[in-house]
């Protein structure tokens, strides 16, 4: 607890773990973050086997309302769709708001309109067309059953996220045995003030410190 008060108050932001359908188990890399992050946390969005979109929406707003702090979230197959569609009803709420989420990797989203696999994930259907208000960063695989290559690469443009390819990794979840997945590490370290070690077991973020407006960090995760 020491250490995220003082990482609190050092203005480094709450990283949200998001995941999809089924929850994280144990050999996924989310729940692998959340236990060697700093200031790492998982949204329990509940109902993980028969998801609710709004359900889940309302819970990542919760999660979001209740940071007391800027909030990176780091999403997993159906839970990016859920993130998009929290950014969306942010949008047509009424009166301007300054969102405390600043950055949001998405990894693996699922195809929910064109040939979904599993039919829960249409619930998420249609797909929001307007792009995140925050730095994004999709990630794909491409050999992932649930989305196309191209069709990840088409769904950054739409919600205007830098697009990164992961390799042959099908759907980037415990079964494909990522231990830390050191290539998401340095992605989540694109959307961050200041980058987290590398090394195996507790990270621990660097010295350097760059607000979140910074332009750099802006040409990096937009």
């Amino acid at each position: 607890m020491a250490f995220q008060q003082a990482s609190a108050a050092s203005g480094d932001p709450l990283i949200l773990i998001v995941p999809g359908l089924g929850n994280s188990g144990p050999g996924h890399w989310q729940t692998r973050w959340q236990e060697t992050l700093p200031d790492c946390r998982r949204v329990d969005l509940g109902l993980w086997d028969d998801p609710h979109r709004n359900t889940w929406v309302n819970k990542i707003n919760l999660a979001v309302q209740r940071a007391e702090r800027p909030v990176v979230l780091v999403a997993h197959s159906l839970g990016c769709h859920a993130v998009a569609w929290w950014a969306e009803y942010e949008r047509l709420a009424d009166g301007p708001k300054e969102s405390k989420v600043v950055g949001a990797l998405l990894v693996a989203p699922p195809d929910v309109e064109e040939r979904p696999l599993d039919r829960r994930v249409t619930r998420f259907a249609p797909v929001p067309q307007s792009e995140l208000p925050f730095r994004s960063i999709l990630v794909a695989s491409r050999d992932d059953p649930y989305m196309p290559f191209v069709g990840a690469r088409a769904l950054a443009r739409t919600w205007g996220a830098s697009f990164a390819d992961a390799g042959a990794l099908g759907h980037i979840n415990a079964q494909s045995d990522l231990g830390e997945w050191a290539f998401g590490r340095l992605l989540l370290n694109r959307l961050l003030p200041r980058p987290l070690s590398l090394d195996d077991g507790p990270a621990r973020y660097g010295a350097i410190q760059r607000p979140f407006n910074d332009p750099a960090l802006r040409r990096l995760g937009a």
